[in-house]
């Protein structure tokens, strides 16, 4: 297969606060992030070529994105691959770049779901024979919450601590994002006290549903280099789709997500990267949930199977620690607008790699990885882009 890794750069992004946005419209937040990307890639709109546009609800075509930022007739491709839309649009700007097909193409993500007060995701009639279950998202990850604990051994106490610990430590980082959902530290006791949503998940181990806009604009990286000193250099991007088959198999036992693997073998192959704990300088991940960020550590090869818990209560992903996830405060503290969040992790690796994070800064950041999952634990779709600072 062949490889796209160096081959395109990120040239500027920009990114709207996150929040239930209620005095402002999609075209608000859509103009707000471009217009950041804009100025910091020192471009105007008429520079770019192509955009394409990562929704889940907010837009049937790519009208919906043109009509408001006013593109003039250029080509716009809507993309939507559930909780992934915002990271595959990336994944198609850069293929029409990396191709020579477009010299200057925007990815923007956008969702504006708090309007209406709905407090899920309001996802499309999916065709069933009606023989699973319908599980709710929390009910479907809880069952990983259940499974991990029997499997080494924990105490469903002991494993409420280790969730506990990560909600604690992306509200603490959330505390000091200016443009994140919920901008406050919660003490570990009051996590603990909080009432169960899906045992034994509760209220704080759960993302909440956000409106919000992020974008990132790309060059080839010749012409990048050309255009400004410090492009971001897109090392690999790799999307894996499950064909619904992983609870259906005997050994299937929730306590890793497959197409997580999968995704993650292909983009460190691609990247050119061996033992990622000790390459990646900080990584940005799907934490929709508490444990899905504990089982994601341990399926990127951050953590081995079954001592990722120990490497939570350790401090190891600490804004502090060997391996920060989610310095920004992830989903947990920036809510999750399904199409703008994987774009949102890419703009935190470009502020943390121009050391422009202001309190959260990280010292000499050159690696970053940013994923994304949709979907259920046994069947999903997972994307994951490398990025880094040095050419070559």
């Amino acid at each position: 297969m062949g490889s796209i890794r160096d081959r395109c750069a990120v040239v500027g992004t920009g990114c709207s606060r996150f929040g239930e946005r209620f005095e402002s419209g999609l075209e608000d937040l859509v103009v707000e992030a471009a217009t950041e990307a804009l100025e910091d890639a020192r471009l105007a709109l008429d520079d770019i070529d192509a955009f394409w546009f990562g929704t889940f609800t907010s837009g049937i075509a790519g009208d919906a994105l043109a009509r408001r930022l006013k593109t003039q007739f250029r080509p716009v491709t809507r993309v939507e691959n559930i909780c992934c839309s915002g990271t595959d649009a990336f994944r198609n700007a850069c293929y029409a770049v990396a191709s020579g097909a477009v010299d200057v193409a925007m990815a923007i993500g956008a969702e504006k779901l708090k309007d209406g007060g709905y407090n899920g995701l309001a996802a499309p009639h999916v065709e069933s024979d009606m023989t699973e279950p319908e599980l709710s998202a929390p009910a479907a990850f809880a069952l990983c919450a259940t499974a991990y604990a029997h499997r080494y051994g924990l105490e469903i106490g002991r494993l409420r601590e280790v969730l506990a610990r990560i909600s604690w430590k992306n509200h603490a980082n959330g505390a000091l994002s200016p443009k994140a959902m919920y901008r406050r530290e919660i003490p570990m006791e009051r996590i603990l006290r909080m009432p169960y949503v899906a045992y034994p998940l509760s209220v704080l181990d759960c993302s909440g549903v956000a409106d919000g806009c992020s974008c990132a604009i790309v060059m080839r990286s010749d012409a990048a280099r050309r255009h400004r000193r410090d492009p971001m250099y897109v090392k690999a991007i790799q999307l894996a789709t499950g064909c619904g088959a992983g609870e259906h198999q005997p050994g299937y036992d929730f306590t890793t997500i497959e197409e997580n693997r999968r995704a993650a073998a292909a983009a460190y192959r691609e990247a050119g990267i061996d033992g990622p704990r000790g390459r990646i300088d900080l990584a940005e991940v799907h934490d929709c949930f508490t444990i899905t960020e504990l089982l994601i550590c341990e399926d990127l090869g951050f953590s081995e199977p079954g001592r990722g818990w120990r490497d939570v209560l350790d401090g190891v992903f600490d804004r502090d620690g060997a391996l920060p996830v989610n310095i920004d405060g992830g989903l947990k503290a920036f809510g999750h607008p399904i199409g703008a969040s994987g774009l949102r992790m890419i703009h935190e690796v470009w502020l943390q790699m121009h050391g422009r994070a202001g309190d959260r800064q990280r010292d000499d950041v050159r690696l970053g990885l940013t994923h994304n999952l949709g979907g259920r634990p046994s069947c999903c779709v997972s994307g994951i882009t490398i990025l880094g600072r040095d050419p070559g």
